[in-house]
């Protein structure tokens, strides 16, 4: 099989750049609500949140030592002006940040890495309750991190959309509508609840990454993270994002967290290729 290295010349690339890109993506559209399909991917002002801060800082922590409270609080302090919520906000200005009970979408926007790091289902449901709960220890914040890292596992190891829809139903309860009945009715919402099995309809009702993300953003609700929660279910599934959207992306990513995603990449991904 062909082996192929990320880097900032390289040609074929796959850093878990999909949830990133979702990210980049929604991030002009969050408060211009879209209703439809037919939108630009890419715009002049398109640009990285705290979506992607987190995201990275989560795969900072899987390679290091699985301290996610350390890694989000590091990181995310480097990068203070990309969009927190209010309480997220003070978690990072803490001098020693607890959890603060929150059921909000930003414990799952975070956690695709965990998909796509462990091999087991127990250890990546054990990663992703540890991820979300330094700060998101709601019951509903922690459901929402498991659910996500899960569907990216799944997507990856069974590329078998009527399992993962199964399997997603029968341990978290979510009622994953088709994304046409679902769109009438949504609007902006910021909780798991609302976030979660809403990327994950946008992506099961998608025939390719591209199509996951028009479906994520024309929901009209968070877009930035519903499209990096479906991007980080897309890439597991269908594979490297396009050349034409990684180029975007290097362009808008600093180089720090540019080189976290490269080398996350190799440890968890290159590897898998290499094997036998």
């Amino acid at each position: 099989m062909e082996k192929f290295f990320p880097s900032r010349e390289g040609k074929k690339e796959d850093v878990v750049l999909g949830a990133i890109a979702g990210d980049i993506i929604g991030s002009v559209y969050e408060g211009r609500p879209m209703k439809g399909k037919d939108f630009p991917l890419f715009l002049p002002e398109s640009h990285f949140t705290d979506d992607t801060v987190l995201t990275v800082a989560v795969a900072k922590a899987v390679m290091e030592d699985r301290d996610y409270r350390r890694w989000l609080w590091t990181i995310g302090r480097q990068y203070m002006g990309v969009g927190y919520g209010a309480s997220f906000r003070r978690w990072l200005q803490a001098h020693d940040p607890k959890p603060y009970n929150s059921w909000g979408n930003g414990a799952a926007m975070r956690v695709s890495p965990i998909g796509f790091a462990f091999d087991d289902i127990d250890t990546v449901l054990t990663e992703a309750r540890r991820s979300a709960e330094v700060s998101h220890n709601h019951p509903e914040g922690i459901k929402g991190a498991q659910a996500t890292a899960l569907v990216v596992f799944l997507a990856r190891t069974t590329h078998d959309k009527d399992r993962i829809r199964e399997e997603i139903t029968r341990r978290f309860g979510y009622h994953l509508s088709p994304i046409e009945e679902i769109r009438p009715h949504y609007s902006f919402d910021v909780s798991c609840q609302a976030t979660v099995p809403a990327a994950i309809s946008a992506f099961l009702d998608s025939s390719s990454y591209e199509e996951a993300i028009r479906n994520a953003i024309s929901l009209g609700g968070d877009a930035d993270t519903l499209a990096c929660i479906a991007g980080g279910f897309a890439e597991a599934y269908y594979g490297p994002v396009a050349p034409y959207i990684v180029e975007e992306l290097k362009r808008r990513l600093p180089e720090d967290l540019w080189q976290i995603a490269v080398r996350f990449w190799q440890k968890y991904v290159l590897a898998r290729f290499a094997s036998p």
